[in-house]
């Protein structure tokens, strides 16, 4: 397996998250269930661009990652033990980021004429 890092925003990763997540050293990549293999790590290593994710999978994943290919879904916790805030505005500390693959649409079926017999 060759491992190709992949840079992805952290905006573009986290979503409604991106305000509230604490940064991350390394954390572990699992495709469509938590309950399968590990298939990479996520870290913010770049130094200067520390508002990046550099994902580190393999090529095919790699590729698919750039195309739009996976949607991404998180597991973590609350790092704000003061349970008065709201939830949506506790910050969290995330352990794992999951790729769940995009399902495809089936093709709309041709409209068809209708015939008109006399």
């Amino acid at each position: 397996m060759i491992n190709t890092p992949v840079t992805l925003s952290r905006r573009h990763v986290l979503g409604d998250f991106y305000s509230r997540c604490e940064s991350i050293e390394k954390i572990p990549v699992y495709l469509d269930s938590a309950d399968t293999e590990n298939i990479g790590f996520v870290d913010e290593g770049l130094g200067v661009y520390a508002d990046a994710f550099r994902f580190h999978v393999s090529e095919e994943l790699s590729k698919k990652l750039l195309a739009g290919h996976f949607t991404y879904a998180f597991d973590y916790d609350f790092v704000d033990k003061d349970k008065k805030l709201a939830p949506n505005k506790r910050r969290i500390r995330l352990n794992f980021i999951l790729l769940n693959s995009r399902k495809g649409y089936a093709k709309p079926e041709p409209k068809k004429k209708s015939v008109i017999e006399i």
